[in-house]
C-alpha cells in the first residue's frame, strides 16, 4: 500500500497540518499509522468529516492568545512544537504541565484546542504568577485598572507619556519590593509589558523592574475581549509559584509536560539573566535534564526547547549529550533580544522530545 505525510494529505484535502494530524490521532483516518513521530496514510483515503468531537468544542470565547508580549515567547515556533503534541493528547493523555510558563503560548493553544481534566502551570517569577492569579480571580478589578492606564497614555503626547511609564514604573517597583497581590501590581505589568522595550522582563540586582520606555505609537493596553477569555480559560488552572520540580507531585503517565526554560546563552555577552534575581546555569540545566529523566522514566510525556550551542561553536555537544537518550530536532527561529537590528537573524533552536 502507498503511503502520503500529514503535509500531502493537508495539501490533497486543502486543510491544515494540524487538522490532520488530529483526524489521525483520533482515529478517524482508517489505516492511518503513527512511524516515530510521523504519520503516515494511505494514498487512496477518503478526508474524514471535519465534524468536532466534544473534547474539541472550545468554550466561548473560542480562542485565546498571550495577553503578554514575553521575550523568549515561543509565538514564532509555535507550529513546531504543535507537531510534537503526543498523539493521545485529550484522548488518552488528559493532563498538562507548562512549569515555566512565561507567556504563556503553548498553554494558550492547549487551552484553546484540547479539553483536559487537569492543568498546572508555575514559575519562580512572582509578579508573572500573580498576574495569571488576578486574571482568574478578579478580572474586573484588573480591567478597571488597565482602562485607566490606556485612557491616560494613550491621549498624552510623547513627553507626557514617558512621564507616565516612569511614574508606573516606579509605582510598580513600590508595590513589587512590599510583596503586594493587588490588581493594581497586575494591571501595571501588563502596562509596562506592553510600553517597554521589545517587551522585556528585566530586574536590577535589587529586584527592581529597570527596563526602559519603548516607543509604540499606538500600543493595546487593555484588551478587554482578549483578557476576559483568558480569564474564562484559567478557571480550572492551578497557577503555582514556584520551582519547576514542585510539578513533580502532579506530573504522572497521564500527563504531557512542556517545559521551557531559560535558555542557554550562545555567547558570554549574550546570557540574560536577570530575568529574576536567580541565575539558570549550566548546573541548572544538568538538573532540569535529570528531573525531565525522572518524570520520563514515570511515563510522563515531555517536550523541552532550550537553545542550540552549536549557532555559535559547532563542537558544542552540551544538550546532545545531555538528552542522549532522547530525541533532539533542530529549527529555525529568529533572535529577536538584541538590541543590534543587523545581530538578529535566524538562528536553530532545539525541541526535545522522549517520545
Amino acid at each position: 500500500m502507498d503511503y502520503i505525510t500529514v503535509r500531502e494529505a493537508a495539501t490533497l484535502w486543502n486543510i491544515s497540518q494540524r487538522r490532520v494530524a488530529i483526524f489521525c490521532a483520533e482515529g478517524r483516518i482508517e489505516g492511518a499509522e503513527l512511524k516515530g513521530n510521523m504519520w503516515l496514510i494511505p494514498q487512496d483515503t477518503y478526508k474524514p468529516n471535519d465534524a468536532r468531537s466534544a473534547r474539541f468544542q472550545p468554550k466561548t470565547p473560542a480562542t485565546v492568545k498571550p495577553f503578554l508580549k514575553w521575550a523568549g515567547g515561543k509565538a514564532q515556533i509555535l507550529e513546531n512544537i504543535r507537531m510534537k503534541y503526543p498523539a493521545g493528547l485529550g484522548k488518552t493523555i488528559k493532563k498538562y504541565a507548562e512549569p515555566f510558563v512565561g507567556g504563556g503560548a503553548v498553554l494558550f493553544d492547549i487551552l484553546s484546542n484540547y479539553r483536559l481534566s487537569e492543568i498546572y502551570i508555575s514559575d519562580i517569577n512572582r509578579e508573572l504568577i500573580l498576574t495569571y492569579q488576578i486574571i482568574r480571580d478578579d478580572i474586573v478589578a484588573l480591567i478597571s485598572h488597565l482602562r485607566i492606564f490606556e485612557d491616560a497614555y494613550l491621549t498624552a503626547n510623547e513627553a507626557e507619556r514617558k512621564g507616565i511609564y516612569y511614574h508606573n514604573r516606579n509605582r510598580f517597583n513600590t508595590l513589587k519590593l512590599a510583596n503586594s497581590e493587588s490588581p493594581e501590581l497586575a494591571a501595571l505589568l501588563i502596562f509596562l509589558n506592553r510600553t517597554c522595550f521589545n517587551g522585556l522582563y528585566r530586574v536590577n540586582s535589587h529586584g527592581e523592574y529597570n527596563v526602559p520606555k519603548g516607543n509604540y505609537k499606538n500600543p493595546c493596553i487593555c484588551d478587554e475581549y482578549n483578557l476576559k477569555s483568558v480569564s474564562e480559560h484559567l478557571r480550572n488552572v492551578s497557577i503555582v509559584c514556584g520551582d519547576y520540580k514542585e510539578s513533580e507531585s502532579f506530573i504522572d503517565n497521564n500527563t504531557f509536560a512542556y517545559f521551557d526554560p531559560p535558555y542557554r546563552p550562545l555567547t558570554a555577552s549574550s546570557s540574560f539573566t536577570s530575568y529574576t534575581q536567580g541565575g539558570f546555569e549550566d548546573k541548572e540545566q544538568i538538573e532540569l535534564a535529570r528531573f525531565i529523566d525522572k518524570i520520563s522514566d514515570r511515563g510522563a510525556f515531555v517536550v523541552a526547547s532550550n537553545s542550540d550551542p552549536q549557532n555559535a561553536d559547532e563542537d558544542d555537544f552540551f544538550f546532545d549529550e545531555l538528552y542522549s537518550r532522547h530525541k533532539i530536532f533542530r529549527i529555525s527561529a529568529s533572535r529577536v533580544i538584541n538590541s543590534a537590528g543587523n545581530k538578529r537573524g535566524k538562528i536553530n533552536e532545539l525541541l526535545i522530545s522522549n517520545y
